[in-house]
């Protein structure tokens, strides 16, 4: 969820794959491979590691939480892999588009025209930091629906500047940007590390775009020792972002020559760091064209608590919505028999730069996809479609916008309306908003709410105080695009955009098992209701 106010909306190593998934695409690229009664597995499972000798080993609290018979009925192991997977909205995007070519969907580019038919199942990238995925019912004609789930890639973080570069009493610094509106207090004294995309030169004089990862812990934002800052715990601690946020990366090297000093100073990223990318992309340093990296939290995601009901991790907002989302597109198609009888199309939009206001190519303001709309009901219509088609079809379209909520805090339950207080483990909470901030309506809580009913799935809903200000997501923005009906829902969850999160396992199964319910019934719940007749 955006702490960005939207002010004029008032007024818009081989890798192996979780046994789950490869079950139902057994020509899959593995991701991880997790036996749920050997403890070791599960321990280097929630390490999220990759090279065992690295880490000593970590108490995550999941030797015993998954039996063999709850992964076949749960994603919570999924999504831990898909979590530490995606470091970065560019990671994020990368395993979703893995996923779906492991699931039997065509990669369409958006440069190219499209042959598409019905029955089919496809997606696009763009910017590899958003997607959309959609599969076309066999039954579909011009001017039927979209039934589409709509999340974000990106969440709070710190990206490096484009000179990061930097000295200071004897260290090595490197200066960042403080993107979305973060807990920034809770990145200090963290175990961080880089990622992000590098474009790289090749021989040929042609340029290729590349995912990195260092995966050991390399940053570090030291606190100041409360010797030096007595009156922290009362007056509060209030880092300025600029001069105190700067992570440090080593100690000075001892001058070999003054030329060497002088190229240094001049270089816009520290040659050691330089050189650690190159090694993790094995190229030349002087093949390193352009960087775009990200501060990340080394730690894994893992289960907690003292019965392993919940889920501590980054980016829990908003990679859980997305998960649950692109795993229902993908389970409520994976065969033929799935889209038989459908008449509309399903659709997933997970789009990028929501923290900060959704205004970019690749986010939410875009009409990335109800451009993408237009050419599938242009490309299924023969190009012969009038604008009458695209208007019939939005009006029978049906926008899921999902964000992650805010759950009431045991420790601060004041600042939630007495009779509004989402909970962990019981369900999506759908969000209301008078001055529409959330896109929801008395027709749209109805109708989604209605498929949980059918499918005895739990719904919380929420209202923000009176008194305070409200947050607002990607809902009212497509809403408002093309005035397609939404609903604002999310998992519950507390610690929103701190550097680690927290959410109810159980609400992680519930929020898929409702999202797949939204593709198989919304068109049978949909019909039975007429307003505008």
């Amino acid at each position: 969820m955006a702490a960005v106010t939207r002010f004029h909306l008032l007024q818009p190593s081989t890798l192996l794959k979780s046994s789950s998934i490869l079950s139902k695409f057994p020509h899959a690229t593995p991701f991880f491979t997790i036996s749920a009664n050997n403890n070791a597995d599960l321990r280097h499972f929630c390490r999220g590691d990759r090279n065992l000798s690295t880490f000593p080993p970590l108490r995550c609290n999941s030797e015993s939480s998954i039996s063999s018979t709850e992964s076949s009925h749960s994603i919570v192991r999924d999504l831990l892999d898909y979590l530490n997977e995606s470091w970065t909205h560019f990671h994020a995007t990368a395993e979703a588009k893995r996923q779906l070519v492991a699931a039997g969907f065509h990669l369409l580019n958006e440069n190219e025209d499209w042959e598409l038919k019905p029955g089919g199942r496809y997606f696009f990238t763009r910017n590899m930091s958003s997607l959309v995925a959609f599969a076309i019912g066999e039954k579909y004609s011009i001017g039927n629906g979209f039934h589409v789930i709509a999340a974000h890639t990106d969440s709070p973080c710190l990206k490096l500047k484009p000179k990061s570069a930097s000295s200071k009493s004897g260290y090595l610094m490197v200066n960042v940007q403080t993107y979305g509106g973060g807990l920034w207090h809770t990145w200090f004294d963290r175990d961080l590390s880089l990622a992000g995309r590098v474009i790289v030169r090749a021989q040929d004089g042609s340029f290729s775009h590349k995912l990195v990862k260092i995966k050991r812990p390399l940053l570090r934002v030291p606190t100041l020792a409360i010797h030096l800052d007595r009156t922290v715990n009362t007056d509060g601690f209030k880092p300025n972002l600029e001069t105190q946020l700067i992570p440090l990366l080593a100690t000075e090297a001892d001058k070999i020559s003054d030329d060497k000093s002088a190229a240094s100073s001049k270089a816009a990223h520290h040659q050691l760091l330089m050189q650690i990318l190159s090694d993790e992309l094995g190229c030349p340093v002087e093949d390193i064209a352009s960087i775009e990296l990200n501060v990340c939290d080394t730690q894994p995601s893992c289960l907690g608590g003292a019965k392993d009901e919940f889920i501590f991790s980054g980016r829990l907002d908003n990679l859980a919505s997305s998960f649950c989302a692109l795993r229902a597109l993908i389970d409520a198609c994976a065969s033929p028999e799935d889209l038989l009888n459908e008449h509309a199309i399903r659709m997933v939009a997970l789009f990028d730069n929501e923290e900060v206001g959704s205004d970019s190519c690749q986010g939410a303001g875009a009409p990335t996809m109800f451009e993408a709309m237009r050419r599938i009901i242009d490309c299924l219509g023969q190009k012969i479609v009038g604008e009458c088609g695209f208007a019939r079809a939005i009006r029978h379209s049906f926008l899921v916008s999902a964000d992650m909520a805010h759950g009431v805090h045991p420790n601060f339950v004041d600042k939630h309306e007495e009779n509004h207080r989402p909970v962990l483990q019981k369900g999506l909470v759908i969000k209301h908003n008078a001055n529409q901030r959330y896109a929801t309506s008395g027709i749209t809580s109805f109708l989604f709410k209605e498929i949980a009913e059918i499918h005895n799935l739990p719904t919380q809903e929420f209202v923000v105080r009176n008194d305070m200000g409200c947050g607002s997501t990607i809902g009212p923005i497509l809403a408002s695009g093309v005035g397609i009906r939404t609903v604002d829902c999310g998992i519950a969850q507390l610690s929103m955009h701190s550097v680690r999160e927290i959410c109810g396992k159980e609400d992680v199964d519930i929020a898929y098992k409702h999202f797949k319910a939204f593709y198989r019934t919304f068109s049978s719940i949909d019909r039975k209701l007429k307003v505008d007749f």
